[in-house]
C-alpha cells in the first residue's frame, strides 16, 4: 500500500538510480533521478501529498477523473500533479504515476548521463 510514508519512500528507492535528499528544508523529501527531480513528498502534510511529472494530456485526464490528482502545487502546472495520498487512488496507479514520473525525467537526461547510468 502506497499511502504513507514509509511505503512511498521503499518504493521509490527502489527504483533503479533513485537518490533522495532535503534540500528544501525536512518537511519535504525529493527523489532524483541522474540528480534530477522526479518526486517530491510532503513530509509533515495530513494526508500526505507527493508533487510528480505527468505528461501534459495525461495529467489532465487524471486531473478530471480523479480528484486526489491537482495541479502540481508550487511546479509547473502543465507537467506536474500533486497526489494526495489519502487512500481513494488504488496503489497500482499511484506506483504508475511514480514511475511514469521517474522515465519522464530519466527520458530527459542527456545521452551522455543516460549511458553513465546505464539507462
Amino acid at each position: 500500500m502506497l499511502h504513507n510514508l514509509d511505503s512511498i519512500r521503499a518504493f521509490c528507492l527502489a527504483l533503479p538510480h533513485t537518490t533522495e535528499d532535503f534540500p528544501f528544508g525536512e518537511d519535504t523529501l525529493v527523489f532524483r533521478v541522474g540528480g534530477k527531480i522526479y518526486a517530491l513528498l510532503g513530509t509533515d502534510a495530513r494526508p500526505l501529498s507527493i508533487n510528480l511529472k505527468c505528461d501534459p494530456d495525461r495529467a489532465q485526464e487524471l486531473r478530471a477523473r480523479h480528484p486526489a490528482v491537482l495541479p502540481g502545487y508550487h511546479m509547473n502546472k502543465k507537467h506536474w500533479n500533486t497526489v494526495i495520498l489519502d487512500g481513494s487512488l488504488p496503489t497500482s496507479l499511484v506506483a504508475e504515476l511514480i514511475t511514469h514520473s521517474r522515465e519522464l525525467v530519466a527520458a530527459s537526461l542527456s545521452r551522455k548521463e543516460r549511458e553513465a547510468l546505464g539507462l
